[in-house]
């Protein structure tokens, strides 16, 4: 059982408060906070208290820490990524490839000479990067292409007559392929043109955002993207998405190929171990349209939203993943007996309110707000020993 101390990523979207407030420093930060790391990712490791990197734990002796048949598994790699993720800005519109794309990809720049760090490299390692997002604060997104048919409502309401032909053009096949070429259609059209339709999707837009017809949500964001990013042709594209609101607790899943975007909240987020993303607009950073379109996955429907499943006196997120399970503890009345910490495997226990007092054999840690804990395959019976009223604990492993 060890203490971590976990990097903060800086990213421009992130919050001056979110973290800042977590980790109990100033508040605002001095600069935007938008990731806390933990885990074991070779781009920014956690850290013992005693300074080696969570990595080089772990690649000491793997079969101590992940456990004889996990250490085979996840070749001696720790397989999840836990983030502490705080948007007060939209992040850019993305996907992630599946693990055989993402080893193609790795292996096909590589080969090309692409440097790992240089900014036009898409894959910058070979693994997939699935991912579950659960709200710790309201928590906004898009998820996932919309139902076309329920899309074109919305294009219908908002009648852009710039767009009227691309209306068309979904409506002539209202399925997964009239999306891939719509969404293709856009993503390449030339600036001048984005720099006439996009204004024109914003006039309309504002119309619509104060419209009492069901769609306000989606116009009023098509409003934000358009004024923070004009002309670019993710404010289009955005308008394909399901428009997502979590409360806190609540989680959603994001398979390979599935386009989204996160746009402001809150929330703790696990993954697989990889930091592969495409993007496809709303970003100054590369986008590399042939290869998104290579990765993404166009069936359409609602996401389904996860309210956790009991376990015991934890709730457990389940997904198709192997890589990764989380678990949440919110004791709202504290502690009135030993609560058993789940074992198997490598985990990561992280506090993100009150506190609480974890034993493991002998050995005893407190772990407040913002603090995480590591956990080895070799930890049985661990316990939380105490928790004061409000704690809310999430424990991160595997699913195997």
């Amino acid at each position: 059982m060890e203490s971590l101390e976990n990097p903060v990523r800086p990213y421009a979207w992130g919050s001056r408060t979110v973290i800042a407030e977590l980790l109990g420093e100033p508040v605002p930060s001095p600069h935007p906070q938008a990731e806390m790391w933990l885990g074991a990712h070779p781009g920014d490791p956690s850290r013992l208290a005693h300074g080696a990197s969570l990595l080089e734990l772990l690649a000491a002796d793997p079969e101590t820490h992940l456990g004889t048949e996990r250490a085979a598994r996840w070749s001696g790699t720790l397989p999840f990524l836990l983030k502490v993720l705080a948007a007060d800005e939209p992040l850019s519109l993305q996907a992630h490839p599946s693990l055989g794309q993402a080893k193609e990809g790795f292996a096909r720049e590589n080969a090309a000479g692409i440097p790992l760090d240089a900014s036009h490299r898409n894959y910058k390692d070979p693994n997939h990067k699935p991912e579950l997002i659960c709200a710790l604060t309201e928590f906004h997104a898009l998820v996932g292409f919309r139902d076309p048919v329920e899309t074109l409502g919305l294009l219908r309401a908002l009648d852009v007559p710039e767009l009227a032909a691309h209306v068309d053009l979904l409506a002539a096949q209202p399925d997964a392929d009239g999306l891939r070429a719509l969404f293709t259609t856009w993503i390449t059209l030339p600036q001048g043109m984005l720099d006439e339709l996009v204004p024109a999707l914003q006039k309309a837009a504002v119309r619509l955002a104060g419209a009492a017809d069901g769609w306000a949500l989606e116009a009023r964001t098509a409003l934000e993207l358009s004024e923070r990013y004009p002309g670019d042709a993710g404010v289009l594209a955005a308008l394909l998405l399901n428009r997502v609101v979590l409360q806190p607790g609540q989680a959603a899943y994001l398979p390979a190929g599935n386009l989204h975007a996160y746009l402001q909240g809150a929330g703790v987020e696990l993954m697989a171990n990889s930091d592969n993303v495409l993007r496809g607009g709303l970003t100054s950073k590369h986008v590399d349209v042939p290869e998104l379109l290579r990765v993404l996955d166009f069936t359409a429907g609602p996401p389904p939203i996860h309210a956790g499943t009991p376990d015991g006196e934890w709730l457990r997120y389940d997904t198709p993943a192997e890589e990764f399970l989380l678990r949440a503890w919110h004791g709202a009345d504290g502690l009135t007996a030993r609560l058993p910490v789940p074992a198997g495997g490598p985990r990561i226990l992280l506090c993100t309110a009150g506190k609480a007092c974890v034993r493991s054999g002998d050995a005893v840690l407190g772990l407040t707000k913002g603090r995480a804990l590591f956990l080895g395959a070799a930890e049985h019976g661990v316990e939380i020993e105490s928790a004061e009223p409000g704690t809310q604990l999430y424990l991160a492993g595997d699913a195997l």
